[in-house]
């Protein structure tokens, strides 16, 4: 009776009617590994040192021993003989055990896509699936194997590339493309190969051209704004170039946080409709996705099977890109009913948990099945753009400022006076070891600004601090949408409306898609007396960032009591993990809506914290461009009981 060892996927002997045979797992890998050999044979101690590494040696040879007996004695029971043992070699038996290893160098006989076809399906599984020797022997053995997949698969692919099919035949050019960029992600020549294949070229020169459109267009506007500000003395005309800090010797326990090429994951996309082929068809986009970013030198790509792995345990994956340093991931899903199914994608920048670019779009069969490529093109293209940006703002970049940007970043996702003053120490820290590192003179900014809002003292002096180190971050990056946002923010507070609308104008179309930025759009529109504009933007950022921080909800609750929509200001109050800091918005509501007893309530437990609160001093303070808008709190806050 023949068997045959299969070796992609589960690691298993199967015999001649499909069946799965019992056998131990390191007599399977020694049938790959003798499948493999010269004479298809090794002698004892190669093969020790193979499963076992260099372990005692005496102890090393017992445990063969008794292997190999535990294997003769399995091979007898099934009356074959696949290893033999003679003058201490051990060989094994062709003729009894086959495989489905890709084994022969020179497949110039078999037709390109019969034998590309073949590749595909046993290349995109994992090669032994979960088996593993510990030792070094094995993981020579391992990538020589692995290298010699992506050498066959990568000459298949040549030939097939030639052949009059390959025009209609390009989807399994893709998939065999897909799978050579995750067996060699990091040779050069691969991704020239690749690139060439599918004639990617003439889109990274787009993309070049793109960003530094981009760039350039967004230093225009910050010149502008700065040009029309009244209080511009400070040009932003001669600071596109400004340096950044550099550092030469990096301490030895932060060497690993030095800025290394941007990691991306595209997670499989999640199928929300009622259509199983659209879940289907937009796995192949996702593909032809991941072949687009073969054409990009600035970025690495995790592989799709490791992405697969993790994409639907949430709670796995945070722990997995930051075990794997992953800087940004694509999140992508399927809804929507009958014909009108569309594939949302968004590109989250993990470090920081920030939505920075989305789309969506149509899953129409019509549309889509003709024009897949350019649009995975244009995503491919789009994502890259995203992170070229965000990767630019850490060249150069002291590892230190960046870990404890980092840390001081964490302290902001929860609004208490106590994490906001240690978010401003970390940030300190940060600009001490580069005093030019635009992200935290930015994030220093947002701590006094929000500090001023949570106090309710009307303290000018932090307001006219966020406005100083928002306008450094601007002035050394004016290409960074923080910078201007927290401009804007700090000139909003201190009653500065179209100074702030400009601001925020220039940090939206410096990044459009972030969320962060679109939310304090939203709130300034708010300031502006401008509510249905602000619960627009608001459900925007929110459906960007779906698991959305309070500042959002607090924005939404503001936008909807100003249209008198006083339950769904409650509402959205109650989404907010810390409802404590909405306290006088929550009783102006409940006050409105009549709800006396509720009303006094929320005023109790707000003068706990704020004793000395004074509503027509605070309003006075909180700037409203329409005096409709302040009679509207005041009327609330006072009904409370304020």
């Amino acid at each position: 009776m023949a068997f045959v060892l299969k070796t992609f996927g589960r690691l298993q002997l199967i015999d001649t009617e499909g069946n799965t045979i019992v056998f131990p797992e390191k007599g399977l890998l020694l049938f790959a590994y003798l499948l493999t050999a010269d004479q298809g044979s090794a002698d004892r101690a190669t093969i020790a040192r193979f499963l076992w590494g260099d372990a005692d040696g005496e102890a090393v040879r017992t445990t063969l021993r008794k292997a190999i007996s535990r294997i003769m004695a399995r091979q007898n029971e099934l009356g074959i003989v696949a290893l033999s043992s003679k003058d201490g070699m051990i060989s094994i038996n062709r003729e009894t055990v086959s495989s489905d290893l890709p084994l022969e160098d020179n497949e110039e006989a078999i037709e390109p896509f019969v034998q590309l076809g073949h590749l595909v399906k046993l290349l995109n599984r994992p090669f032994l699936g979960t088996a593993h020797c510990h030792s070094r022997e094995f993981r020579a053995w391992f990538s020589e194997r692995e290298n010699h997949h992506a050498a066959l698969l990568k000459e298949t692919l040549r030939r097939a590339s030639r052949s009059a099919e390959a025009k209609e035949k390009s989807d399994l050019l893709r998939r065999g493309a897909t799978i050579l960029s995750r067996l060699d992600p990091q040779n050069p020549d691969t991704t020239r190969f690749i690139i060439q294949i599918f004639n990617a070229e003439e889109e990274v020169a787009s993309l070049r051209d793109r960003i530094e459109q981009r760039r350039n267009s967004i230093v225009t506007g910050a010149v502008r704004l700065t040009a029309d500000n009244d209080e511009g003395k400070s040009t932003f005309r001669n600071l596109a170039a400004a340096p950044q800090e550099r550092t030469s010797v990096f301490p030895a326990d932060i060497e690993e946080l030095k800025i290394a090429v941007p990691r991306l994951a595209l997670l499989p996309p999640r199928n929300q409709s009622i259509r199983p082929d659209a879940g289907f068809l937009a796995a192949s986009l996702i593909e032809d996705i991941t072949i687009g970013f073969c054409a990009f030198d600035s970025v690495q790509v995790i592989a799709p099977y490791s992405a697969a792995q993790i994409g639907n345990d949430v709670k796995a994956q945070s722990a997995f890109f930051e075990r794997h340093r992953v800087n940004y991931v694509l999140d992508t899903r399927v809804s929507g009913e009958g014909d009108d199914v569309t594939l949302f994608a968004q590109l989250v920048f993990f470090d920081q948990n920030q939505v920075i670019w989305a789309e969506r779009f149509s899953l129409d069969h019509m549309a889509l099945a003709k024009d897949r490529r350019a649009v995975s093109r244009q995503i491919a293209l789009s994502v890259s753009s995203e992170i070229e940006r965000y990767e630019a703002l850490r060249e150069d970049l002291n590892p230190v400022a960046y870990h404890r940007y980092l840390v001081g970043r964490r302290y902001l996702v929860r609004l208490t006076l106590p994490n906001l003053r240690r978010a401003r120490t970390e940030m300190k820290a940060a600009l001490n070891a580069s005093p030019n590192f635009a992200p935290a003179q930015s994030s220093m900014a947002r701590t006094y600004s929000k500090e001023w809002l949570l106090t309710a003292r009307g303290d000018v002096e932090l307001l006219k601090t966020a406005e100083d180190l928002a306008k450094q971050a601007s002035q050394t990056r004016p290409d960074f949408a923080d910078g201007f946002r927290e401009l804007g923010v700090a000139r909003l507070l201190q009653g500065k409306f179209d100074e702030s609308a400009e601001a925020m104008e220039v940090a939206e179309s410096c990044a459009p898609h972030y969320a962060d930025v679109i939310a304090d759009y939203a709130d300034t529109l708010v300031h502006c007396s401008l509510p249905a504009m602000a619960l627009q933007k608001i459900e925007r950022a929110i459906e960007l960032n779906p698991l959305s921080p309070d500042t959002y909800l607090w924005t939404a609750a503001g936008a909807s009591y100003a249209l008198s929509d006083f339950e769904a200001s409650l509402d959205y109050i109650g989404q907010m993990a810390d409802s404590s800091l909405a306290d006088r918005l929550s009783a102006a509501s409940w006050a409105m809506l009549g709800h006396q007893d509720k009303a006094r309530a929320f005023v109790r437990r707000f003068r706990e914290v704020n004793p000395d609160f004074d509503v027509d001093r605070w309003l006075s303070a909180v700037p409203s461009k329409e005096q409709w808008h302040k009679d509207l709190y005041r009327e609330g806050l006072k009904k409370a009981g304020f």
